[in-house]
């Protein structure tokens, strides 16, 4: 007999690339310890200065610059960081 699981509606996390999520905790290391862990929950204004990060890391790599000086990490890295602080932030209210 063959057991059953009923996990067919839940997420399935085996569809995320995990090598390249390497570099983004690279990136997040690199700003704990810079600034200090979770330091990026606490940003005034967070959505609208995540989402100008975002865009000047993407236009980075449109320029054909890869490497972020600053960190010496992947610019793409830096993009998925800050998507994944404002998916965090989602609808909340951060113009303070």
């Amino acid at each position: 007999m063959e057991g059953k699981k009923f996990d067919s509606d839940k997420l399935d996390y085996s569809l995320v690339p995990w090598k390249p999520m390497d570099e983004v905790v690279k990136v997040l290391m690199f700003g704990a310890k810079k600034y200090n862990r979770d330091n990026w929950k606490h940003v005034p204004q967070a959505k609208r200065r995540y989402l100008s990060a975002a865009y000047r890391h993407l236009n980075e790599i449109a320029e054909g610059n890869w490497i972020d000086p600053d960190s010496g990490l992947p610019h793409a890295a830096h993009t998925v960081c800050c998507l994944i602080f404002l998916l965090w932030f989602g609808d909340e209210d951060t113009t303070d």
